[in-house]
């Protein structure tokens, strides 16, 4: 009896010290977000159009790197959900994929900034909790890309949440754009000073942060239209990296072998011409960004002479990748390989150690729950399918809950147009974004998800919606370039695991959280052992 007393008196010891270690940690996150709230931080995110990491998009970011990636951290796995402007910006805006806020292409068909989405997805956007929690809002640039159309409801139409609003009318341009300033239309020209968008973007923010009010956080939204075409650098930089040519390693100018019938078609090898039109676009693109460096040293000189810097959060990211001349397609987003799907993300503030990396793998999706959690909003109220990135970032994350994704969706709706092309028409109708020499980067049956691990393995596995139920499988250890599908290759038993898992993150949505970041697989493994039947039983079509 003595023996038993002493172990349950041993034990009763160690259960109150778990309740007091738990008591504790609950009163410090307690003493952390009552703190918040008095002093709750500032949060910026600066989002570039086009701008990849795979093939040298972030070199001529030299302030950037060193004024956000060294002061804090940088992703080495960033992905967008899609490969596309506007469903990536809907993504990012709303926390969502793309089939759960169904914006599917660029077009208002395809659900760009239509009014379906004005009064389903709108309203509850992260803007919108943040407005509500006493943030001051600002919103300067490229918005969704068919946004203040007519169709659009035009320039009269601001969404909801946002206190300034300076976006830009349609897609991307330097010069000769209308702006929806507060809901009024204003017109710009071609003068350097006045109507430079990126220029114009800064200025404005400067401007918002001298006359808001510090009695309240902020949180602004710069999205300057830099490096997308057509790529018009500011003056003084029109003659930068004179020298620069598009790199010609990795899958530059290699014929798409066994590959989606899309990437069968270009001309192998490419012929001179379509070279020097990549060239000449890559190095454009570089000359646009300096002014987007520029931005983004001018805007920390200002919060640090107004005395927020130390209290700002600043992420530098990217709505999606982009190539040149890889697989002999010569310019273009929208495929599903590393150069388009992977993005440049970068984040310092509070509570972020310097001139770290981090490889866990995160989202655009996640970019909202990120930022609601540094605004202390109670995540599981939040109908989103992003996860926060933002226990990984700070020093004392045992203090929030935080997992690491296995694996994720990447999905995407082709684009195409039901009359040829009038310049290529022996391609005949359903293609689009045709380039010289007639290759096309776009059709409707372009359409497929995609299965992206890195955990424990390093995969990519994509079905495709068209009449060859056509599927793509890559080790990316062994073949970093996607040069070789191996879909004929693999245990079938590894195709149907990752059918399964499509089929799943496919059907998630932000109720079912675990399912949307991917952590099913371990319930599904779980009930596979209990369970005399296979859990899922699919073909490889698309579902």
């Amino acid at each position: 009896f003595g023996l038993m007393a002493s172990s349950w008196v041993g034990q009763w010891r160690s259960s109150a010290w778990v309740v007091s270690t738990c008591l504790l940690v609950a009163l410090l996150t307690c003493t952390l977000r009552c703190s918040e709230c008095v002093t709750l931080s500032n949060i910026i995110l600066i989002l570039t159009d086009d701008q990849d990491v795979e093939m040298g998009g972030m070199t001529p970011m030299k302030k950037t790197k060193e004024l956000i990636g060294d002061a804090g951290v940088t992703f080495s796995n960033a992905f967008t959900a899609t490969p596309l402007c506007c469903p990536s910006r809907s993504s990012i805006i709303t926390g969502k994929y793309p089939h759960n806020h169904l914006v599917r292409n660029n077009s208002i068909s395809g659900n760009c900034s239509s009014t379906a989405w004005q009064k389903e997805a709108e309203p509850f956007a992260f803007p919108v909790y943040l407005n509500k929690m006493s943030y001051q809002t600002f919103y300067g640039g490229k918005y969704l890309n068919q946004y203040g159309s007519k169709d659009a409801g035009g320039v009269d139409h601001v969404p909801p949440g946002w206190d300034q609003w300076h976006a830009l009318v349609g897609n991307s341009k330097y010069y000769n754009y209308t702006l929806s300033v507060n809901g009024k239309e204003e017109k710009h020209g071609d003068n350097y000073e006045k109507d430079y968008l990126t220029d114009l973007v800064l200025n404005r923010s400067l401007h918002f942060l001298e006359e808001r009010s510090p009695n309240h956080p902020f949180f602004m939204m710069l999205c300057p239209p830099s490096p997308h075409s057509p790529w018009t650098a500011a003056p003084q930089y029109q003659q930068s990296f004179s020298d620069v040519k598009a790199p010609r390693n990795g899958s530059f100018n290699m014929p798409g072998k066994d590959k989606h019938w899309l990437l069968r078609q270009p001309a192998n090898p490419m012929p001179n011409s379509s070279i020097e039109y990549l060239d000449n676009a890559y190095r454009r693109r570089w000359q646009t960004l300096l002014s987007v460096d520029d931005m983004v040293e001018q805007l920390i000189k200002k919060l640090d002479s107004i005395k927020e810097l130390n209290n700002t959060y600043i992420f530098y990211t990217s709505d999606h990748g982009y190539h040149t001349g890889q697989f002999s397609l010569p310019i273009d987003k929208r495929q599903l390989y590393e150069f388009d799907i992977r993005i440049p993300l970068l984040v310092r503030g509070p509570g972020i150690k310097p001139k770290q990396t981090l490889q866990s793998p995160v989202l655009n999706i996640d970019l909202s729950m990120t930022i609601l959690d540094i605004a202390g909003a109670n995540l599981s109220t939040v109908n989103m399918d992003g996860q926060s990135f933002l226990p990984q970032m700070v020093s004392a994350p045992w203090l929030r809950n935080g997992t690491e994704r296995p694996f994720f969706l990447v999905e995407y709706t082709g684009e195409g147009h039901s009359s040829e092309d009038p310049s290529c028409p022996k391609l005949g109708p359903g293609l689009a974004e045709c380039f010289p020499d007639c290759v096309c980067e776009d059709a409707f049956n372009n359409t497929y998800a995609c299965v992206r691990v890195l955990k424990d393995a390093n995969l990519q596995y994509c079905e495709f919606a068209d009449n060859e139920s056509f599927v793509e499988v890559y080790n990316l250890t062994s073949d970093p370039h996607e040069l070789e599908n191996i879909v004929k290759k693999v245990d079938p038993a590894l195709l149907q695991i990752m059918n399964q898992r499509l089929i799943k993150l496919q059907s998630c949505t932000g109720d079912s959280l675990y399912l949307c970041s991917g952590f099913f697989f371990f319930f599904s493994s779980f009930c596979q052992h209990i369970c005399t039947k296979p859990l899922f039983i699919s073909n490889h079509g698309m579902k």
